[in-house]
């Protein structure tokens, strides 16, 4: 097992620190423009973050055997060497765009990322609102275990993915230079990522590199101000509803369900997937629309 280092536990500190620095910076330079922090809605994604930390260690346990199975039967190695690291981070982060992008257009994985987008606000805490659900982003990363990657190197990339993440969830960073902006994932892209607004819905799943968005036709720059949030807010700041929230919603709408076809698409539909209209009998002609 290659040794390598708990990228996120290392990082804790900085965490704190730049959180903050960064509540500090509003109370001394407030931003009306900005939706800054609210004490309830930090307490929650800070205790969305600590749940997920508790929840994550159960869930990797089916996880690592799951690898670990593949890993073992399959001929290939890749060694975790100065040189094939940087491989492996960027083969993790265009796995990861598909993961994150397939957490947004299935309803079913819609149902655990939607926690991280459930606030309102957009500051370093959000970063910290995390899923307690986290168990349907692993078979994305098979195709990596299945050429060689050791299990613990797709950990440690994927922590090193998250941790990278964390200070591009603030509107205290405006627009960095033309290059980084084309190449990296940064607050600009991340902002939009996070906002609400029709024309900013699924967009820029990037983790570390935005290019994946540029290629696949996800990327879009921002322009208007963000408006923060779901397209349907929850009015709560319970955590325990913040995680389960969207799987009772599914619930609902599947015991709501006339058909077998319905209930399917209310589980593996986009987030706003509705039912036709039913298809008519037949040897009859449809009526033409008015």
């Amino acid at each position: 097992m290659p040794n390598l280092p708990d990228v996120v536990l290392w990082s804790i500190p900085a965490f704190v620190l730049l959180t903050v620095v960064e509540m500090v910076s509003y109370r001394l330079h407030p931003d009306e423009d900005a939706a800054g922090y609210e004490t309830k809605d930090a307490a929650t994604s800070l205790g969305m973050g600590i749940g997920s930390l508790a929840f994550d260690f159960l869930w990797k346990i089916p996880i690592v055997a799951i690898y670990t199975a593949v890993y073992e039967l399959t001929p290939l190695r890749v060694p975790v060497l100065w040189w094939t690291t940087p491989l492996m981070l960027l083969a993790q982060d265009f796995f990861y765009y598909w993961q994150h992008r397939g957490h947004h257009v299935i309803r079913i994985l819609w149902a655990c990322h939607v926690v991280h987008h459930s606030s309102r606000k957009f500051n370093l805490t959000t970063a910290l609102r995390q899923p307690w659900t986290s168990l349907t982003s692993w078979p994305f990363y098979l195709p990596m275990i299945a050429l060689g990657v050791h299990p613990a190197a797709i950990a440690f990339c994927y922590s090193v993915n998250l941790v990278y993440q964390f200070w591009i969830h603030t509107e205290r960073i405006g627009k960095l230079p033309r290059p980084f902006e084309y190449v990296l994932n940064t607050p600009s892209h991340h902002r939009v990522h996070h906002a609400s607004q029709g024309g900013y819905l699924d967009r820029n799943f990037g983790g570390i590199l935005i290019i994946w968005d540029r290629m696949f036709g996800s990327w879009v720059g921002e322009t208007d101000k963000p408006v923060f949030g779901l397209t349907k807010n929850i009015e709560t700041y319970n955590p325990l509803r913040v995680a389960t929230h969207e799987y009772a919603a599914i619930a609902r709408d599947v015991r709501a369900a006339t058909s077998w076809r319905e209930r399917a698409g209310r589980v593996f539909g986009g987030p706003g997937w509705q039912p036709g209209p039913p298809p008519p009998p037949k040897g009859t002609t449809p009526e033409p629309a008015a």
